[in-house]
């Protein structure tokens, strides 16, 4: 038996769809951190889905808080803005779990209807997501988290994970001011920043992302990505140059 473990704050706009992918599953986790929108009325609108309302601490911890609510040992991590394909369902329920395998899917990233096959971080974008939470557990970055597989073998399914991170401006917006912030505390005192590193950084981001990555190949949508990829580098200096020097 598998939970589904999802956490959320208001994201109302696109959990109704996530939900439905993952109707088949018998436990659904809800890990809310102060939703004050719809989320939880439509979160409780599932027969399979339990709440358990927290405090976020970061995204690795706040994951490995949400998985030791769940009800079953095997554990499959979901974004609130993901959604399942039948295919991968199926695939899934059809697996041999064994406790030493960290599953990895491979996750298919929209962005105005498209599916972006350019930019960093965009395509190709395999993730783990599938683990056993007694050989297992997220790390503890507070941005850019993982499921730890040393020791253990990456079992590679073949259906996608559909993920839609950006549906407005808005969006690039807020991801952009809470991944920098969460980036500065995390690295606080452990990495040096200036001005200069700032710059440095936010240009090679979108270099890299443009042109190495080709999001020159995207149109208009790789280079929102190229140029949202570089501004959150930047940012991401300018701030723990600030909480440094506090």
């Amino acid at each position: 038996m598998i939970s589904v473990t999802i956490l959320t704050k208001n994201c109302q706009a696109t959990l109704a769809a996530t939900l439905e992918s993952l109707q088949k599953f018998p436990q659904i986790l809800i890990f809310d951190s102060g939703s004050t929108d719809q989320t939880l009325a439509i979160a409780s609108g599932y027969p399979n889905v339990t709440i358990v309302q927290g405090v976020f601490t970061g995204f690795g911890p706040t994951h490995n808080a949400a998985s030791s609510h769940a009800k079953y040992d095997w554990v499959l991590s979901i974004d609130s803005d993901e959604v399942v394909t039948s295919e991968l369902c199926e695939e899934i329920f059809e697996l041999k779990l064994d406790p030493y395998h960290v599953y990895q899917i491979e996750r298919k990233n929209y962005f105005n209807g498209k599916w972006v096959r350019c930019c960093g971080g965009w395509h190709p974008d395999p993730v783990l997501r599938l683990y056993h939470r007694k050989t297992t557990r997220f790390s503890d970055d507070a941005v850019h988290e993982k499921v730890l597989s040393q020791n253990l073998q990456i079992i590679p399914l073949s259906s996608p994970l559909l993920h839609t991170p950006f549906r407005s401006m808005e969006d690039f917006l807020h991801k952009m001011q809470t991944y920098s912030t969460l980036f500065a505390q995390q690295n606080r005192g452990k990495k040096q920043a200036s001005i200069p590193k700032a710059i440095a950084h936010g240009l090679f981001a979108f270099l890299k992302s443009y042109l190495l990555k080709k999001g020159f190949l995207g149109g208009k949508e790789g280079f929102i990505i190229s140029i949202y990829n570089g501004h959150t580098s930047f940012y991401k200096y300018l701030k723990l140059m600030e909480i440094n020097k506090k």
